[in-house]
């Protein structure tokens, strides 16, 4: 029997992550990620599977991100019945996430209907409910690191630290393919070395085929020690002129790597002792999930812990849930620092506080994630003059400084050191990367002799 690959989401692009593994009458699906993009373009593809969701024998989380876990709803209300197999902290952590997106969808549509209803357009319905995105994690089946669990007749899988988020794994599978065995590595999303908070990536042994990311194929990262100094001094400079710091944030890792950071600066007493804002209900919950799972977060910071120095924990640090106190930042013209989703900025309460300070120039935008094509994110990156926020012109006054040393992608040198530490490999295939640092990541492995590849979207081929 053939061992197939097929290519569901998430080539070409960094959303949507997902692929289909078939061995025999075997099928197992590594992700289960949401395309993000324009509304109709994202609710197509969201709901149109070249597969069927009852046939699939189990799935495989490498982590709780959106772009990776946010389409499973979807599938479970096309039949998927198996079960979904990822770490303890994942599951905890995708609970959230999911049913945020699931709330996401139904406000979506809630304005949308309210549009459609004054121009005489039928009732849309939402992707998924919050509802229904809780009642996916009722078959998340949790598995520990390093720990060899088979999840089909002929498939087994072991999760490996992938040093990207809480709970992240590179997943490999061992398939049993007549008289013969074939080992996958899966390593999107890959982490760094010597990232706050987390372990460093685990490196699979033995592998025949590898699917990795491709984020930052052609991109060098600066240490991760510098992301300290530079958040030192940008914050600094925007709180002597009396203006806000404004961080649209990833609501998971990324809020809970730069409370780590400034919990370090003002215990070196580096910078100012002002107001810092958590504003995000999810990202509360979630720093939370990270106090309970600490046995996944590195030694430095599981002893500060234990000794009761959590960096979730200093004085000036307040957690925001209520939105009238999170508007009422807005009218508080202190010096202070809002960390705020949605990360690429186009959703949640970040929006409020730009659309309210991005026009006045004592303040700063700093921006410390990745910011995608077409999003009101990598406008600000892209510092354009005027930027559209709930349909109304801004000026973009405020100052934007720009921290990559905190990215939790690993970028080219690290990508290619993974891949080294793997070899001998008979195909490398470069997924979740914008076309062209797919290509150059690409390059990159061809001059060095290796064979690698560049899938397709729903493009499937023979592992043999």
């Amino acid at each position: 029997m053939a061992v197939k690959l097929k290519f569901l989401g998430g080539v070409r692009t960094v959303t949507g992550s997902s692929h289909l593994v078939t061995s025999g009458r075997t099928e197992v699906i590594l992700d289960a990620g949401l395309f993000q993009g324009h509304r109709d373009e994202s609710y197509k593809i969201n709901t149109a599977f070249n597969f069927n969701p009852r046939s699939v024998n189990a799935l495989v989380l490498s982590h709780a991100h959106v772009d990776h876990c946010g389409n499973i709803p979807s599938l479970i209300k096309k039949g998927l019945r198996c079960k979904i197999y990822t770490t303890p902290a994942t599951k905890d952590l995708a609970q959230l996430m999911l049913e945020d997106s699931g709330k996401i969808q139904e406000e979506d549509i809630k304005y949308v209907n309210k549009i459609n209803k004054r121009i005489g357009l039928p009732e849309r319905k939402p992707l998924y409910t919050k509802k229904e995105a809780a009642r996916a994690t009722k078959i998340f089946r949790p598995i520990a690191y390093n720990q060899k669990f088979c999840i089909a007749k002929n498939i087994c899988v072991t999760l490996l630290d992938a040093g990207h988020i809480l709970g992240s794994a590179v997943t490999v599978l061992d398939i049993k393919d007549d008289d013969r065995s074939i080992r996958l590595g899966y390593a999107v999303d890959l982490g760094r070395k010597n990232l706050p908070l987390l372990n460093d990536p685990v490196i699979p042994k033995g592998l025949d085929y590898l699917i990795i990311e491709s984020t930052y194929g052609a991109r060098l990262h600066a240490p991760v020690e510098e992301a300290q100094s530079k958040l030192r001094e940008a914050i600094s400079r925007t709180l002597r002129r009396g203006g806000k710091v404004l961080i649209p944030s990833f609501t998971l890792e990324r809020t809970q790597e730069v409370i780590y950071f400034l919990n370090e600066l003002l215990k070196e007493k580096l910078i100012p002792y002002v107001p810092i804002y958590v504003d995000s209900p999810l990202a509360t919950d979630i720093t939370e999930v990270f106090e309970y799972h600490t046995d996944y977060l590195d030694k430095e910071t599981r002893q500060a812990i234990t000794k009761g120095d959590s960096p979730f924990g200093f004085l000036n640090l307040k957690f925001i849930r209520d939105q009238k106190e999170s508007k009422s930042l807005n009218t508080d013209r202190r010096p202070m620092i809002i960390i705020a989703g949605s990360g690429m900025c186009e959703s949640g309460r970040i929006l409020h506080h730009l659309q309210n300070n991005i026009e006045d120039s004592r303040n700063m935008v700093l921006v410390v994630g990745y910011m995608a094509r077409d999003t009101l994110g990598r406008r600000i990156v892209d510092r354009e003059k005027i930027v559209r926020i709930f349909g109304i012109e801004y000026e973009l006054n405020a100052e934007v400084v720009i921290i990559n040393a905190m990215s939790g992608h690993a970028d080219k040198d690290e990508l290619l050191e993974f891949v080294t530490a793997c070899l001998p490999l008979k195909r490398i295939f470069l997924v979740h990367g914008e076309e062209e640092q797919s290509q150059a990541l690409f390059d990159t492995l061809n001059q060095k002799g290796l064979n690698a590849y560049i899938p397709s979207k729903d493009e499937e081929v023979l592992l043999g």
